[in-house]
């Protein structure tokens, strides 16, 4: 299999890819409920449809700022290690198809940034894409924080 499904997002003035296969849903934002000593980067947690749900800004993640919450705010509900994890986008762009041999490894950056959670790059209609590997994003630290979050908020799962 030398294609993969991608599904395209906007943060910023930039375009990421995730794998589709990783995506459970896309809704809208709603307010979630913080949880005390949380990084900055999570929002909170939300219940849906009975599992507690951490909600990550990847804004913040990235360290390109906050996001604006409003009725138009993008939530991808993602499927990380037996978990749901919703991440906070600007808009949902397309579902793609990227050839393998058209990605690109990332640069190193060397200290000032930490390129380990990229997949690579590729080109698509003129646009650079940022591919994301979303398990890399998640450390196993993030998926820690996350199951604590859920006995904080009650969950029982």
């Amino acid at each position: 299999m030398n294609n993969q499904e991608y599904l395209t997002f906007v943060l910023g003035k930039e375009t990421y890819a995730l794998d589709i296969l990783q995506v459970k849903e896309i809704c809208s934002y709603e307010p979630t409920t913080p949880i005390a000593n949380a990084p900055e980067y999570v929002k909170g947690v939300i219940n849906l449809r009975g599992d507690i749900v951490p909600i990550i800004d990847l804004r913040v993640k990235f360290g390109i700022g906050q996001a604006c919450y409003n009725e138009f705010t993008i939530v991808i509900m993602l499927n990380i290690e037996n978990r749901i994890i919703g991440i906070v986008v600007d808009e949902v762009s397309d579902v793609i198809h990227i050839n393998f041999a058209d990605i690109q490894p990332a640069p190193d950056f060397g200290v000032a940034f930490d390129n380990a959670y990229l997949r690579g790059l590729t080109e698509v209609q003129d646009n650079m894409v940022i591919i994301v590997n979303i398990n890399k994003l998640m450390t196993s630290k993030d998926i820690g924080i996350f199951a604590q979050m859920e006995i904080a908020a009650g969950a029982t799962t």
